[in-house]
């Protein structure tokens, strides 16, 4: 759900999708397993909702997915 009115901000996309952006802002391109380790150990992310994090990142053009690596868009 992107913007709940009834439920945790954590199970929200926009939520964890600015963790993803606050991580790759230090790591210009990182691998998808290596993001989804950082973000388990530090968020407690599921890699369900960090797919649906960088699916709506690639849509709205913050992202980008090449080759199993999330590159950040300037």
């Amino acid at each position: 759900m992107l913007l709940p009115d009834n439920m945790r901000p954590e199970n929200c996309i926009y939520y964890n999708g600015a963790i993803v952006l606050k991580v790759l802002q230090t790591e210009k391109k990182i691998s998808v397993v290596d993001l989804y380790c950082r973000l388990r150990e530090q968020y407690r992310m599921s890699f369900a909702i960090l797919q649906l994090c960088i699916d709506w990142l690639y849509l709205i053009d913050c992202v980008i997915v090449k080759n199993g690596e999330v590159e950040l868009c300037s």
